[in-house]
């Protein structure tokens, strides 16, 4: 090799050697040996801790209450029909507070009559805590229903057996807690609990569906004629005040 082109091989080497140290800091850029770094993703874990749990046992009890009134888990539109015209089932009529939910088909706003009066006292007790109404969500249902439902929500209670939905029987009904203030929330748990407590309802705080899961015992009626009378005996134990302009 002459030394002319060795010169001229040197001289290329020497130009090609800024470019070769730029294209490797470009891709070393951001990486640590040579390797790409991965980023961090921080996950939040949201803990579920409802003060009223649905569990099995909380659903046998439901179906033996069922079972102990003796009454009909409802077939079909037909056998719902007949119990409305038997007045075995009643309608829950809106009020100032208690609303249904528009997509609440009419002929599933009904449920059993101490179910209706458990509904008129929690509304009336919340309304006047806070003024804001309640909203039910569901009622009574069919097993046809029931078995459609379980189709599109495997969280949903079977038709059947044990554990079988007791909206099938009609004293269940679901309360939205969407759009609750913790408050409100706080104040429906311990209003439930109380009465849980007395086995007057089985309730539960469902995790997957934005409602309370109640179902209302037939015990319940017997229970708030108790309290009205106590109410009524305090209120005339109390002394009437005279006016005074007619003393002598």
């Amino acid at each position: 090799m002459t030394p002319g082109k060795l010169l001229a091989i040197l001289i290329c080497l020497a130009l090609l050697a800024p470019a070769h140290a730029a294209v490797a800091t470009k891709k070393t850029s951001g990486t640590k040996a040579g390797k790409p770094t991965k980023k961090r993703v921080k996950y939040r874990r949201i803990y579920w801790n409802p003060v009223l749990r649905g569990s099995h046992e909380s659903l046998v009890r439901q179906n033996e209450e069922i079972d102990r009134l003796q009454l009909d888990r409802i077939e079909d539109d037909a056998h719902l029909e007949d119990l409305i015209l038997r007045q075995e089932l009643v309608a829950i009529p809106e009020t100032s507070s208690l609303r249904v939910a528009a997509n609440l088909e009419a002929g599933r706003r009904y449920c059993r009559p101490w179910t209706l009066s458990f509904l008129q006292d929690l509304s009336q007790a919340f309304y006047a805590q806070f003024k804001t109404p309640i909203q039910v969500n569901s009622a009574v249902r069919t097993v046809k229903q029931q078995k459609k439902l379980r189709r599109t929500n495997r969280n949903a209670a079977p038709e059947w057996g044990e554990t079988a939905s007791s909206h099938l029987a009609g004293l269940t009904v679901d309360i939205s807690k969407r759009g609750l203030t913790r408050k409100q929330r706080k104040w429906l748990d311990a209003y439930l609990l109380e009465l849980q407590n007395l086995n007057l309802i089985e309730a539960a705080e469902e995790r997957r569906q934005p409602v309370y899961h109640i179902m209302v015992s037939e015990r319940y009626d017997g229970y708030r004629q108790t309290q009205i009378e106590a109410d009524n005996a305090e209120s005339s134990d109390k002394p009437t005040l005279t006016d005074p302009s007619t003393l002598d």
